[in-house]
Order: C-alpha cells, then sequence, then structure tokens
C-alpha cells in the first residue's frame, strides 16, 4: 500500500523534509529536464534498479504525469518500501529543473 499526494501538497512537503525524490521517467524524459535532487531509477529498469534505494526510508515518487510513478509505487510498497505518488508529475511542477 501507498499513498498518494497533490503536486501542491508535493511543493509544500519537500521544503521541509529530507525525503528523497525518485524519478521514474525514461532517460530521454530526464535529460529534458528534472528537479536537481531526484534519484533516476527508470521505470523501464526498475527490477534491476530498486537495490540502489533504502528500505528504512520513505520516498516520494514522480514521473511525468502520476501513472508510472503509481505502477512504481506498487512495486516497491509490495518489496517493503514506505513510498508517496505524485500525482501530476512534471507536467504539475512548478519549480526549477536542470
Amino acid at each position: 500500500m501507498y499513498q498518494s499526494i497533490s503536486m501542491p501538497e508535493f511543493a509544500q512537503e519537500w521544503k521541509k523534509t529530507t525525503r528523497p525524490l525518485v524519478d521514474v521517467r525514461e532517460l530521454d524524459e530526464w535529460e529534458n529536464g528534472h528537479i536537481e535532487w531526484a534519484i533516476h531509477l527508470p521505470l523501464s529498469d526498475f527490477p534491476n534498479l530498486n537495490d540502489r534505494l533504502e528500505k528504512g526510508k520513505e520516498y516520494f515518487v514522480m514521473c511525468h504525469s502520476g501513472g508510472r510513478s503509481a505502477m512504481a509505487c506498487q512495486y516497491l510498497a509490495k518489496d517493503g518500501f514506505t513510498v508517496t505518488n505524485i500525482m501530476g508529475g512534471m507536467s504539475a511542477w512548478r519549480g526549477d529543473v536542470v
């Protein structure tokens, strides 16, 4: 089980937390702009990459609009991770990107 939050809720939360953000978009999307402090783990490579995450930490998960991040959250939650899906994803993000 995982929870979901809206982009406005995330924008407020990330200002006061040290919880990492996982971006599950593909490499071309990532290279076109991403949040500076995000961890890039493309959903297509997920089974091989989730060992880069620590089970004791909580994570925000984002994609372009929220669909792939929801799938990633389902996968991670089943594997024992505590994750929060960001609905709206990068298409709703209004902050800086690198």
